[in-house]
């Protein structure tokens, strides 16, 4: 009798449990809506100024390219560390310079990582579609009110009734269970939109790169110019120095006035003022650029490029402009955003379509694995929506309105492209002028201070003479070495609006 009431127990268990399943409806996720972007999709502004939207967190980051000056702000910045102790001093190349920046810059760091979040994004995406298998083992000891349940029987049985607790027994379930979509288009978009992403996000790091090696090199060339400053300020305290030392001894001597001792010793005190300041900025040079490259702290070192002045050839601005249409990386990654939106408005309109699953297990159950048999089941279904009070236009007119900031975007980016070519080229060509000028009116200043440092050595002019002299040709002296400066920073800035900054930069300042 007990196995009697045990096992009405669980065929009316059964049975109530096959009439939950069936007012349940069929099984499956709630239905996928499209993955909503960003309004703004930009990650890069070419031109004077190129700005970065970093996905990572720390917000814009900034990349400032000026006729005179490279300014890094944001993550730019820093760097992480090669080394926790400073060694030797260490002798820079350019092109080691370049690559430790690749390598330990943190704008390029945050990038990668960004990169990473793309790409495991596009794997959550792609898991939606793929199935999905599970499986369980159920051990259960229970004792039922078959009260609860709604059962109530009163139908006289001679020698039997029915029992109204039942248990305890127990029962065992070894299950597997996989469920696929199997037409889902919304959840297919999402899909395609998250790999347009992740393209975009990787195109983004390549011109992170470019940035960063735009910023090396800049920060390479200020040190070159800094150092240059100081060798002219060394000359002209030398100089200076040798006209008080004249003009001490011919006071001695009777034919000179104390005024003129006095002046040639106000132009020397200057001239050291002015190297203290030249040293003072060198240091701060190689300060930031060691941060920008990821050298330890205090680590000294010196620079093994000279970049003396070569005139580029054998490129003109349209061979400029196609190269840039072809090689830069934020022109590419803002397409790839423009896609990535497509994509997602396509997904909200596919909210509309019907979606069809599947679902099923396999397993066996019993009493105990000796007394058990194998039970499955295979559920397809197909859901469709009837009404959903305005939701799905409201994710379509949600996704368009990126759509069409995205599309803005690029078509100005494509613009900024452009005019960025050309303003490279303009400050290329007005640098050039620059340095042959510049170059003239230093011969011309070192000619003049030489002919009144005679006439003074012959008392026919005074120290008057010599000073201006002698302040024209630093003048001129600093006047060369800004325009031999500015115009390598036009070369620097030329290839990095070219796109492959990396290669074109070593290829225009004439580096193997």
């Amino acid at each position: 009798m007990p196995r009697l009431h045990n096992a009405a127990g669980l065929v009316l268990l059964a049975l109530n449990a096959a009439c939950l399943h069936a007012q349940g409806g069929p099984p499956g996720p709630p239905p996928a809506r499209a993955e909503q972007l960003p309004l703004s999709g930009r990650t890069g502004s070419p031109g004077g100024v190129d700005t970065v939207q970093n996905p990572v967190p720390g917000g814009a980051q900034t990349v400032n390219t000026l006729s005179s000056n490279v300014q890094v702000q944001g993550a730019y910045q820093g760097s992480v560390p090669a080394a926790q102790a400073a060694g030797a001093i260490l002798p820079l190349t350019l092109a080691d310079a370049i690559r430790r920046g690749l390598e330990y810059n943190l704008g390029t760091v945050g990038y990668q990582n960004a990169a990473r979040q793309a790409r495991a994004q596009e794997l959550l995406a792609r898991s939606a579609l793929l199935p999905n298998v599970s499986g369980y083992a159920l051990l259960t000891e229970e004792q039922v009110n078959l009260a609860t349940f709604g059962f109530h029987f009163n139908l006289p049985i001679p020698g039997f009734t029915f029992p109204t607790i039942v248990g305890p027994f127990h029962y065992i379930d070894l299950r597997a269970q996989l469920t696929q979509t199997v037409v889902d288009l919304t959840t297919l978009r999402n899909y395609r939109a998250s790999r347009q992403n992740a393209k975009a996000t990787d195109l983004s790091a390549q011109d992170a790169r470019d940035l960063v090696v735009l910023a090396v090199t800049g920060g390479y060339l200020s040190i070159i110019s800094a150092a240059a400053r100081i060798d002219s300020a060394r000359a002209q305290v030398a100089s200076a120095q040798a006209l008080y030392q004249q003009a001490f001894d011919r006071h001695n001597a009777g034919v000179a006035a104390r005024i003129d001792v006095t002046r040639s010793q106000v132009e020397l005190q200057t001239q050291q003022q002015r190297l203290t300041s030249e040293e003072t900025d060198f240091a701060k040079q190689k300060i930031q650029l060691g941060r920008l490259i990821g050298l330890p702290p205090g680590q000294d070192f010196t620079l093994s490029d000279t970049l003396p002045y070569a005139p580029i050839t054998g490129l003109t601005l349209d061979q400029a402009l196609q190269r840039a249409a072809m090689n830069r990386a934020d022109l590419k990654a803002a397409q790839a955003q423009m896609e990535a939106a497509e994509l997602t408005k396509k997904a909200a309109a596919a909210e509309r379509y019907p979606t069809v699953q599947l679902a099923g297990d396999y397993g066996v159950n019993g009493t105990s694995p000796q007394n058990s048999h194998g039970t499955f089941s295979v559920t397809g279904s197909v859901r469709f929506p009837i009404w959903e009070g305005g939701r799905i236009r409201g994710d379509i007119e949600q996704a368009d309105a990126a759509l069409s900031q995205r599309r803005s975007e690029y078509e100005d980016l494509r613009g900024r492209v452009d005019a960025d070519i050309r303003q490279a080229f303009l400050d290329l060509t007005a640098a050039a002028n620059q340095v042959t000028v510049a170059q003239s009116n230093r011969e011309l200043a070192q000619e003049t201070l030489t002919q009144a440092r005679d006439r003074f050595a012959a008392g026919v002019a005074d120290t008057v003479e010599v000073v201006q002299a002698q302040e024209q040709v630093a003048g001129a002296e600093q006047d060369y070495i800004s325009s031999l400066y500015a115009h390598n920073l036009a070369k620097a800035s030329l290839a990095r609006s070219m796109g492959q900054a990396e290669q074109g930069i070593q290829q225009l300042l004439g580096r193997p």
